[in-house]
């Protein structure tokens, strides 16, 4: 089987416990304002350019089939002379993602860690992601998600993992669609389920100025995600700016439509009110 990914993390230690290596899946049914992987926002395969390192020769140009609409060909990577570019979210199968991440299982495991699927959105590519697992049968298994996907999907694949990263970034749903594109329903209905199933799990809250960092949305995320048994912790993760550098070399727009330059608002009280462990990395 094989899947799309646009990156491979080792010795990640901020992506689950321990010390783990990160595949980055392409694709995401979000489009946060803030995202900081644009190169993980399409499914397929996707250009990126370093800039600082193009000497503008026109040798990628030359050789480009399709101008208009890249369709991550990749013969732009070949015949550039400065390796200034390369195709974020080539086909790969499954195999060869495992053997990269089992060549340090030694390692990971005596780290207490292993490895975590993120993206972009790992639920686009279930059934690569469950591959992968069967794969990796002995490793400790994680998977950051936004929840956005059919109840099926998220049961079916957070039910492979000894543990869950779900991020929650707006209470409100109208505000939700406003900053992310899409509804929260879906979102809210898997986070209970996920309270719900016993499994061991984890809040991620990106702070974005003047969007989520309000004290009525940090309340009301407190009270969403209260009474957890399984909840091991809440990690806060305030924007950095470094976010929009990374859209031009991938061909986008960055327009986040907030004051990228306000440091947001930080306050763990609502949380560790309700007998919560937080963290703000």
């Amino acid at each position: 089987m094989t899947g799309s990914i646009f990156d491979v993390e080792e010795f990640a230690v901020y992506d689950g416990p321990g010390m783990r290596t990160v595949i980055f899946l392409k694709g995401c049914p979000l489009r946060c304002r803030w995202c900081h992987n644009p190169e993980g926002l399409r499914p397929g395969p996707q250009r990126v350019t370093s800039h600082s390192m193009c000497i503008r020769c026109g040798a990628c140009s030359s050789v480009c089939p399709s101008p208009d609409q890249c369709t991550g060909c990749g013969k732009c990577m070949d015949i550039c002379p400065a390796e200034a570019v390369h195709i974020a979210g080539a086909p790969v199968e499954a195999q060869v993602v495992a053997d990269k991440v089992l060549a340090n299982a030694k390692l990971l495991a005596m780290n207490g860690g292993g490895v975590t699927f993120s993206g972009g959105e790992p639920l686009l590519q279930p059934d690569f992601v469950l591959e992968l697992c069967s794969l990796l049968p002995d490793l400790h298994k994680c998977i950051e998600t936004c929840g956005y996907a059919p109840a099926e999907v998220f049961d079916r694949v957070t039910g492979a993992m000894d543990y869950v990263i779900m991020d929650v970034k707006l209470v409100d749903s109208a505000a939700h669609k406003r900053w992310t594109g899409v509804d929260n329903e879906c979102i809210l209905q898997n986070l209970q389920r996920l309270k719900q199933s016993g499994k061991p799990f984890r809040i991620r809250i990106p702070l974005i100025p003047d969007v989520n960092d309000s004290p009525e949305n940090m309340r009301a995320t407190a009270q969403l995600i209260a009474g957890a048994p399984a909840l091991d912790q809440v990690e806060l993760l305030p924007y950095h700016t470094a976010a929009g550098a990374k859209y031009q070399s991938a061909g986008l727009r960055y327009d986040p439509g907030f004051p990228i330059d306000k440091a947001p608002q930080i306050d763990t009280q609502p949380f560790e009110q309700l007998g919560m462990e937080v963290h703000v990395l």
